[in-house]
């Protein structure tokens, strides 16, 4: 027997998605929905991302799903208390990555996290794992693409014992704060940290970038008590986290806005990003575009004349950065 659904469509915003079920968010309720086959029949990812840099390729490939977390969709209701989703309202902005590849030989596609954002936090353990800054350029160097801001939060700040590691860590926050990055430093013991970073978090839709392991569901926990999100503790044979969040899903805060956690990952990939876009996702170096020997064709490699290069040299870009 089909289950019947109503004519008029409700819009809400997509709160949590596991294959191919939704739970989607309007007024109190929350809805579970599934696509319509019309959605699917329709589905044609966009050229336009409102992205600034030419770079742009048509991605067709009908294993994308069409909804990400955090678009507004709209819906009808069945019978039985689900829905169908029919439409995806316009996105103002949206994040993707590339996806890993299921075996070798196979192309990557474009995975979108999240939709309709205020900022990017990335979150990384100042120590338990180890931090990898070369990934967190990764995801500024992705945030400063799809012209979204970005949070950086360092945990577990307690756990840092030495000199040698202080002096690191030090050195580390400075290198982003200089560029002007803001950057949290907190613990799940620190009170005064935590209230801080729940007023960075007030009234923006964010979402939480980061490896298995650094702390964002006990950051999670920290900030909102109630969401009891599971925590397991770094594997302390391998050193890497494991995966406590399976899916995507965000969160409501008792102080406005919403909180996307996503899986840790211990790979980012670059989606689309060329390498005459790199220079521009990095704002330290955009005053120096064009400013070259040879222009816009300058590589900032090896070329003569880099004003990069140069910026390099005279200490104005961090050469952590530019390897990087």
């Amino acid at each position: 027997m089909q289950t019947q659904t109503t004519d008029a469509k409700i819009i809400g915003v997509v709160y949590k998605k596991t294959l191919g079920h939704y739970d989607v968010h309007h007024g109190d309720k929350i809805t579970p929905c599934a696509l319509s086959s019309k959605l699917w029949k329709d589905f044609k990812p966009s050229k336009d991302s409102g992205k600034t840099h030419e770079h742009r390729q048509n991605v067709t490939e009908k294993h994308m799903d069409p909804v990400a977390i955090g678009d507004r969709v709209r819906f009808t209701l069945a019978g039985d208390g689900s829905g169908m989703i029919w439409n995806v309202l316009p996105r103002r902005n949206y994040l993707a990555r590339a996806s890993a590849k299921p075996m070798p030989g196979a192309h990557a596609f474009e995975q979108i996290i999240a939709a309709n954002l205020d900022q990017v936090i990335p979150v990384f353990a100042a120590a338990d794992p180890e931090p990898k800054w070369h990934l967190l350029d990764r995801y500024l160097v992705t945030a400063e693409y799809y012209n979204l801001p970005s949070l950086i939060i360092i945990t577990k700040t307690d756990l840092v014992r030495g000199s040698r590691s202080e002096k690191e860590l030090s050195t580390a926050v400075q290198r982003y704060r200089t560029i002007g990055y803001p950057v949290i430093l907190t613990s799940a013991l620190e009170n005064k940290v935590i209230f801080a970073t729940r007023e960075a978090l007030a009234g923006r839709t964010s979402v939480l970038m980061g490896k298995s392991g650094v702390g964002k569901s006990t950051l999670l926990n920290a900030l909102e008590p109630g969401l009891g999100v599971r925590v397991q503790a770094v594997n302390q044979t391998t050193g890497k986290g494991r995966h406590t969040t399976t899916h995507l899903e965000m969160f409501q805060l008792a102080s406005g806005g919403g909180l996307i956690g996503t899986p840790g990952v211990r790979e980012f990939g670059l989606w689309e990003v060329s390498p005459k876009d790199i220079a521009y996702c990095y704002p330290e170096m955009q005053p120096y575009i064009g400013q070259c020997k040879f222009g816009m064709s300058c590589q900032h490699n090896d070329e003569p004349g880099c004003a990069i290069l140069q910026a390099v040299m005279d200490g104005k870009i961090s050469p952590y950065r530019y390897q990087s």
